[in-house]
């Protein structure tokens, strides 16, 4: 339980709105979302999948946050306002990302037993409504703007915006 003590306090220091580790805990659905997701991922990994997709449905009701068992989620995954993200299955999340609502990180395509979803590097924000696609990276230290559509990969220490996502920063 010691990483569900680090995940709160981890958005009692970046949400200013939170105003203790309890409240992180008890009303912040991204903690709901990581249970169900770590539950759900265990039995993806067992083979079970119809309970692991049942566990995953079942939170996406509850939270509005829809992360496939079969995603891998770093430390410190903080989805603030939540509603409408969407994880795919191969998808990789580094630690400390931070994203707002309305994100996907989805596939483009329906191939099977190949990657189809993004690698999200460490210290990565993604603003409200992004939807990032395919099997590309983003580097660490990126942010990718609000309502940004990203197709390619994102290098490290940048910031991206538009449709299609461009360079308009090099971060410090």
């Amino acid at each position: 339980m010691n990483w569900l003590i680090r995940e709160a306090k981890n958005i009692y220091e970046k949400d200013p709105a939170c105003k203790s580790v309890y409240e992180a805990l008890l009303l912040y659905p991204i903690i709901r979302a990581r249970i169900s997701h770590r539950l759900a991922n265990y039995f993806y990994k067992k083979d079970h999948k119809f309970i692991a997709r049942f566990i995953s449905q079942r939170s996406r009701k509850k939270t509005g946050i829809e992360i496939h068992p079969g995603a891998t989620l770093g430390e410190n995954l903080f989805i603030d306002h939540g509603m409408g993200v969407v994880i795919g299955e191969t998808a990789i999340v580094g630690d400390n990302v931070l994203m707002y609502h309305g994100v996907t990180l989805g596939g483009t395509g329906n191939e099977k037993n190949v990657k189809r979803h993004p690698t999200v590097g460490n210290n990565v924000t993604i603003g409200a409504d992004s939807i990032i696609l395919g099997d590309i990276k983003i580097g660490n230290n990126s942010k990718v703007g609000a309502g940004s559509i990203v197709l390619s990969d994102v290098p490290e220490n940048v910031t991206v915006v538009g449709a299609p996502a461009k360079v308009v920063r090099q971060n410090k």
